[in-house]
């Protein structure tokens, strides 16, 4: 990973989860259970804090192979954890409940 892709998926990941974040807060809060709510919130609050690092690790100087790993691991995680805490707060299959942990892993 380059330090410009870096940059250009930590900000799309920023964007997107406060688009999540206000969705979960108006267009599903009668809609999900509390539970699912927050978790859903979980998962849009974690999702901003990892963009947000993935955005400063692509602004090192120093930038290197090391560093590329770990923001593919920080983008991984994202989509991982958040995106399957996501899906299963709107009903998805109950297999996606352990690949959360192994988002959070890859953090």
């Amino acid at each position: 990973m380059t330090p410009r892709r870096a940059l250009t998926i930590g900000c799309v990941f920023a964007a997107t989860a406060v688009v999540a974040g206000a969705l979960g807060a108006h267009a599903l809060a009668d809609t999900l259970s509390a539970a699912q709510l927050e978790a859903w919130r979980t998962a849009a609050l974690y999702q901003l804090a990892h963009a947000i690092a993935l955005v400063a690790l692509a602004q090192s100087r120093r930038w290197n192979p090391t560093l590329a790993r770990g923001a593919a691991l920080l983008a991984w995680g994202v989509v991982a954890f958040s995106g399957s805490i996501y899906a299963l707060s709107l009903g998805g299959p109950r297999w996606l409940g352990p690949i959360t942990p192994l988002g959070g892993m890859a953090w």
